[in-house]
């Protein structure tokens, strides 16, 4: 997430010293482990600390960024902040805090002051002393918050309960310990949470240093809408403008049935001194958000899609001069879409993160129509913050987590510095699996980006198994990322060749290669997967092609699905199986079944073409005709399948639909469930079962 540098004068605020709150227990500490044989295991990838949130000081010459360590036995994690210091021939890094509670959304003040939150309260916290002062605190809690560039207010994220029709209020009366919803509208749950709350983003003002809560204002007005939108959305969905008088954000001003069925968000800005509010982006019918004001106030630029209901369109980089309401798209003639954008100090140029041909880089767009790419490398650059010329970001890749990276906004196709070392350490110690590009032609011709990552203890005169991963998404890129849940260096670790292909549907790719998965699930997206296995089998000797298995969660559980069903009389291939094992997470089984019971309906709508009732509809039949649970008659192969209780976008019932089927036609397979798990697996010791299970169901099927 991007956060904009906040500046304030020195001494100007004047705190009341606080204590952390459980200052008795004691905090999760970095862990400290010995890779006897070099092999990135599940439970190194978990000793790992996970750098999230960062802020670079006014100077640019410090950077505080929060570590999640987490323990195992206790099942959890919690997240200290450090001080990264980049004065100097070498980084120097330094421990900022010691709580058992997690701090999150550092602020700079100033070059020596810090703000954050922790608990229900922000804090400041002079980093030469380490001195703590309360600032606020929300009994509902913050998520996050933005100071005024002149310091006399901020702008917080809490949240408003949302509010039953009395006419079913009344039904509830006298049952205290009832658990009963009663439900009249659509969206009612969301990714993975029920719609209990919502977000709302408060104008308050700071005196003497202290926010004086009871004079917070609620900038939506009590309205019944999120900002920031959920499930993704934090601090970059609004900012201030320089003069800090206006105040843009953003927000899709929907409820229910019309949330459910629409992407169309818009740019608002508030007036701090009027109330007034204008929607700047009334007529743009896609995703408008994360609004930036220029350093002048003269302009502010944002991300906007142009179609309503398509949440995969294209992010375009608009640009609009204020005084006479004037757009422009600088992403016109650009093929890509942008995120993160920032203002260069003379604003005559934005820079952007840019999906670019199979990883994430930073790329820069100038008021005249010039495009620069500024990065280049095997890594993704998830997030960045300036200071002047200089660029900090986030960065990751298939081979380490995420680092911070030094850049420059006068740099060509540059690979970074790197200034983070947190993790080394462990690094170190483990021989992770390379990585290779490979451009594979596709069945009509085209050429298709797919990774290739060989085994940690790759020996060119033996063979391996392989898996296929199938992405997710399903519009969504198979870059250099870095998970943990699908982790391509614990694959290696346990002994795979992984076979990563970015078909059709992926981005990065231009926005036609984009377009070809919506409307075609059991297309040509399929076909590339079985292109790109049949290459690496047929030109791999060290590949063992009787011993390939596939995986993959959501769109890529799906494909999983749909491949277990079409996985009979394939030509070359011993028994006329392409794979000889499958694992499946997440993902479609019943279109029709999944049609009504996931929540953002825009996204069935687009790319299945509408509700399956809707038979006189040649795209329904085409969309529908290609359900995984139509072809369970063709299964032949061994299946494992996963799948969690909090998913709300593809519901567990899917998951379960597709194991019995599987046991009802005698294939051997396994479920595993997570009652207390959302589309991903994010406790600690699921997220270890997981892996372990992953591992033995394919080490069953692919290497005995």
């Amino acid at each position: 997430m991007k956060k904009t540098l906040l500046y304030l004068a020195a001494g100007a605020l004047c705190f009341t010293a606080c204590q952390p709150k459980n200052a008795g227990e004691k905090p999760i500490e970095k862990n400290e482990i010995t890779v006897a044989d070099g092999r990135f295991t599940p439970e190194v990838m978990w000793s790992l600390g996970q750098i999230g949130e960062y802020a670079v000081s006014p100077d640019g010459k410090r950077v505080v960024y929060g570590v999640k360590n987490v323990s195992m036995e206790q099942n959890k994690g919690n997240v200290e902040f450090y001080l990264l210091s980049n004065e100097g021939a070498e980084p120097a890094e330094e421990r900022l805090t010691t709580t058992a509670a997690s701090e999150f959304s550092p602020v700079w003040l100033d070059d020596n002051t810090l703000m954050f939150c922790r608990g229900n309260e922000i804090l400041s916290m002079d980093v030469k002393t380490r001195k703590e002062s309360k600032v606020a605190e929300c009994e509902r809690g913050f998520e996050g918050f933005k100071v005024a560039p002149d310091g006399k207010s901020l702008v917080y994220i809490s949240t408003i309960p949302v509010e039953r029709p009395e006419s079913i209020n009344k039904l509830y009366a006298g049952l205290d310990k009832t658990t009963g919803r009663i439900n009249e509208d659509l969206m009612y749950r969301h990714w993975d949470n029920w719609v209990d709350e919502i977000p709302h983003i408060y104008y308050v003002p700071l005196t003497n240093g202290k926010a004086e809560m009871n004079k917070a204002v609620d900038i939506l007005g009590g309205d019944p809408y999120e900002c920031p939108m959920r499930p993704w959305g934090g601090t970059e969905q609004y900012n201030y403008s320089p003069d800090s008088k206006l105040i843009a954000y953003t927000c899709r001003k929907k409820t229910g049935y019309d949330y459910a069925h629409s992407t169309n968000s818009d740019i608002f800005i508030y007036n701090t001194e009027t109330g007034e509010t204008t929607n700047i982006s009334e007529g743009i019918m896609g995703y408008d958000q994360n609004p930036v004001f220029s350093h002048d106030g003269a302009m502010i630029a944002w991300e906007s899609m142009e179609r309503d209901g398509y949440e995969s369109d294209k992010l375009r980089l608009m640009v609009m001069d204020l005084a006479s309401g004037a757009k422009r798209d600088l992403t016109e003639n650009f093929d890509y879409g942008v995120s993160g954008i920032s203002w260069s100090k003379d604003d005559k140029e934005l820079v952007a993160v840019v999906m670019y041909r199979g990883t994430l880089e930073l790329f820069s767009f100038g008021q005249d129509g010039s495009i620069r790419q500024l990065s280049q490398g095997m890594h993704d650059i998830n997030s960045f913050q300036m200071v002047g010329d200089n660029i900090y970001a986030s960065q990751v890749s298939m081979q380490y987590p995420a680092t911070i990276y030094a850049y420059n906004l006068g740099d060509e196709k540059a690979e970074g510095r790197k200034l983070s070392t947190y993790n080394d350490a462990i690094l170190s110690q483990v021989r992770m699996g390379r990585t290779e590009p490979y451009w594979i032609k596709t069945v009509d011709g085209k050429e298709m980006l797919t990774w290739l990552i060989y085994p940690y203890d790759y020996d060119s005169t033996k063979t391996y198994p392989a898996l296929l991963f199938c992405e997710g998404g399903p519009q969504n890129i198979v870059s250099q990322f870095w998970s943990t849940r699908w982790n391509f260096e614990v694959m290696s670790g346990a002994g795979y060749f992984v076979i990563a292909p970015n078909r059709r549907g992926c981005p990065g790719f231009g926005m036609e290669w984009l377009e070809e998965i919506s409307g075609d699930y059991g297309g040509l997206c399929m076909q590339d997967y079985m292109s790109a296995t049949d290459y690496f089998a047929d030109n791999f000797k060290q590949i063992d092609r009787e011993r390939i298995g596939a995986c993959g969660a959501s769109f890529g559980g799906y494909s999983i699905y749909w491949l277990a069903g079409h996985n009979h009389d394939v030509k070359g291939y011993d028994e006329g199986r392409r794979f000889k094992a499958f694992l499946a997470h997440n993902g479609m089984f019943n279109f029709e079944q999944q049609y009504l019971e996931t929540e953002e309906m825009w996204f069935d709508n687009w790319d299945l073409g509408g509700p399956y009732w809707d038979w006189n509809n040649p795209q329904i039949k085409k969309s529908y005709a290609n359900s995984p649970h139509l072809f369970v008659d063709k299964w032949n192969t061994p299946i494992c399948v996963i799948h969690s209780e909090f998913d709300f976008r593809i519901v567990a019932s899917e998951g379960m639909a597709a194991y019995n089927a599987a046991q009802m036609r005698h294939i051997p397979s396994r479920y595993l469930y997570f009652p207390d798990e959302t589309h991903w697996v994010l406790k600690p010791q699921n997220s270890l079962l997981w892996h372990r299970n992953f591992i033995d169901w394919f080490d069953q099927w692919l290497k005995k």
